[in-house]
């Protein structure tokens, strides 16, 4: 059976289906020996190759791992341009990438693992999953601040969706996203004349940050089984 060249790497457990889109383009994948258009279809008995490393689809154990991040660790797999890569810092004994961002500056939960289709429903915005926040600001909340937030705020040339967001405190706050713009709520609380001085992320979807930070743990069967419940009606890409 067929299989498009992105789905192939994500399916060996290589990297996502993005990161292999970003790989092909840039010339470091080859099927018996050409390099491949995007789209192309791997066939059964093609030789795959990611900068000459032969891949397989093998029948790897699938992982699913929930981490606490402390600031300073950056979300890439890129160990050669980033010294403080999340990879490096939990060293898994077998290949996993993240799924999603969370900047250096911020803290708290993220997922990883081997299983690219599991990635791209996450990360398609339209499929609406939930991330659940705790920021922390540099002055008192005033006015209309929390109104604002939740009605939406122009950045990146758009308006963020309508949230939910409750005052917890006299600088603090939570707030319930379901889109992934570029440093959202730090940008979000900028334009309203604020800077955020600590941001913490305490839940993705069903899933819990529940763990000592610096700290990793494996999904929960029951939290994978209703992750993948809440998942059934998710666009993938192709």
């Amino acid at each position: 059976m067929s299989t498009r060249i992105n789905k192939f790497l994500s399916e060996a457990g290589y990297c996502s289906r993005r990161a292999a889109d970003k790989l092909i383009a840039a010339g470091k994948v080859t099927i018996n020996g050409e390099v491949p258009e995007m789209g192309t279809k791997v066939e059964e008995g093609d030789e795959v190759r990611v900068e000459g490393k032969l891949i397989k689809r093998g029948v790897e154990e699938l992982v699913y791992l929930a981490f606490h991040k402390p600031v300073g660790v950056v979300c890439t797999t890129d160990k050669k341009r980033e010294k403080d890569n999340i990879i490096e810092y939990i060293g898994y004994p077998s290949r996993i990438f993240p799924i999603g961002r969370l900047d250096k500056p911020s803290e708290g939960l993220i997922f990883l693992t081997n299983d690219g289709d599991i990635v791209n429903k996450i990360l398609r915005a339209k499929n609406n999953h939930e991330k659940e926040y705790l920021v922390k600001l540099n002055r008192s909340i005033q006015g209309n601040f929390i109104r604002d937030m939740s009605n939406g705020v122009p950045i990146l040339e758009t308006v963020t969706n309508p949230c939910f967001v409750e005052q917890t405190g006299d600088r603090e706050f939570r707030i319930i996203l379901t889109q992934g713009l570029n440093r959202q709520i730090r940008r979000m609380c900028e334009y309203l004349g604020y800077e955020v001085k600590r941001l913490k992320r305490i839940r993705i979807m069903n899933i819990h940050l529940d763990m000592p930070e610096g700290t990793w743990r494996d999904f929960k069967p029951e939290e994978l089984a209703e992750l993948n419940r809440m998942l059934e009606s998710s666009t993938k890409t192709d």
